[in-house]
């Protein structure tokens, strides 16, 4: 799992690509958005483009880092799942919490 986290003003996207599984990425992912709750950065653009496959610790971590940034006064979004991850999402019920975009110029304005 690759990680690039790119600044766009208040908002920190969050570019993934590989595979969001149990294991190494999860936890990859996780101590990156920790670190960046640390430092105050609670406006979360998760960018799902790259990533061929979400499993449900991957899930798992989605939704728990999006209460985490909603309790932090912010947000977690997702731009440009693919259509794996959004029926995945939406067969267990969830796709519904997320904001979801193909547009990250959408995204981030969202935040405004």
């Amino acid at each position: 799992m690759d990680i690039d986290v790119r600044a766009q003003g208040a908002v920190r996207i969050v570019k993934l690509k590989g595979r969001l599984t149990l294991g190494e990425s999860v936890d990859a992912l996780r101590k990156t958005i920790e670190e960046l709750f640390q430092a105050g950065d609670n406006r979360l653009v998760v960018d799902l483009g790259e990533v061929q496959m979400v499993d449900s610790s991957g899930i798992g971590l989605l939704v728990k880092l999006l209460t985490t940034a909603k309790q932090k006064g912010g947000s977690l979004k997702l731009l440009n799942p693919s259509k794996f991850a959004v029926q995945t999402l939406k067969m267990i019920g969830l796709l519904n919490l997320f904001e979801v975009f193909d547009d990250q110029a959408v995204a981030v304005a969202s935040f405004a």
